[in-house]
């Protein structure tokens, strides 16, 4: 189920053309870095993003297993 019943944005999880995947959430970053994990890191470039649970669990239907 993707999109929004009220027309609002949402967040999303979609596979590229390239096979890549792209998510649309919430940027997090300045929150969340001094919290990775300490086996977790991310470059300048990067950004953490947070999505819903319910987010994650719609889009898992559509993520190949291979």
């Amino acid at each position: 189920m993707r999109g929004s019943s009220s027309g609002a944005n949402c967040p999303d999880i979609f596979e590229l053309s390239d096979g890549t995947f792209a998510v649309i959430g919430t940027d997090v970053t300045e929150k969340l870095d001094a919290e990775l994990p300490f086996d977790a890191s991310r470059a300048d470039y990067e950004r953490i993003v947070v999505v819903s649970r319910e987010t994650l669990i719609h889009a898992k239907v559509d993520i190949p297993d291979t």
